[in-house]
């Protein structure tokens, strides 16, 4: 049974909750608003108008990070944590609720020639301790995020990357 957290959180997002960026005209995908509550500084969060829909921009060149067709945006300055998607910095979580960052990953993998962070985060999620919605700034699980940095620094060894959600 998967936790409603993870993998479930993503179903939420389909091609009805999306709308377009204001600033980059970029495809957005809505997030719970509890996302909002809990990573606005705030500043931001007095702003907040937690009846409207909201949606993540995940353009690496837009500085928005959340918006409203009501015309609300919220700006990376306005969150408390960095944004996966919007950093290159290889410290920035990859998985905000068990600490998984590129760095650690590549770290691991060129330490041990594989990576644990699926197999992990994933044991975590069955046991019912993730809180993506909450502490991700996409409101959703971070498994596709992870598996795709996994990818990245295994390149050529697909065999290493667990099954599971996402």
């Amino acid at each position: 049974m998967r936790d409603s957290c993870c993998c479930a959180a993503d179903a939420q997002g389909g091609a009805g909750a999306r709308t377009r960026c204001p600033a980059c005209k970029g495809t957005g995908k809505k997030v719970p608003v509890i996302t909002l509550k809990s990573l606005l500084v705030p500043e931001a969060l007095s702003r907040l108008d937690p009846q409207a829909d909201h949606h993540m921009c995940t353009n690496r060149e837009c500085d928005v990070v959340y918006f409203n067709h009501h015309g609300s945006l919220y700006k990376i300055s306005e969150l408390k944590v960095p944004v996966f998607q919007k950093s290159d910095d290889g410290d920035c979580p990859v998985c905000y609720c068990f600490g998984w960052t590129r760095n650690r990953i590549r770290r691991e993998i060129e330490e041990t020639g594989k990576s644990s962070a699926i197999s992990v985060i994933s044991e975590h999620v069955k046991a019912g301790r993730c809180g993506c919605e909450a502490n991700n700034p996409q409101g959703s699980c971070c498994l596709g995020n992870v598996r795709k940095v996994v990818s990245k620094y295994l390149k050529d060894k697909p065999e290493n990357l667990t099954p599971g959600c996402g």
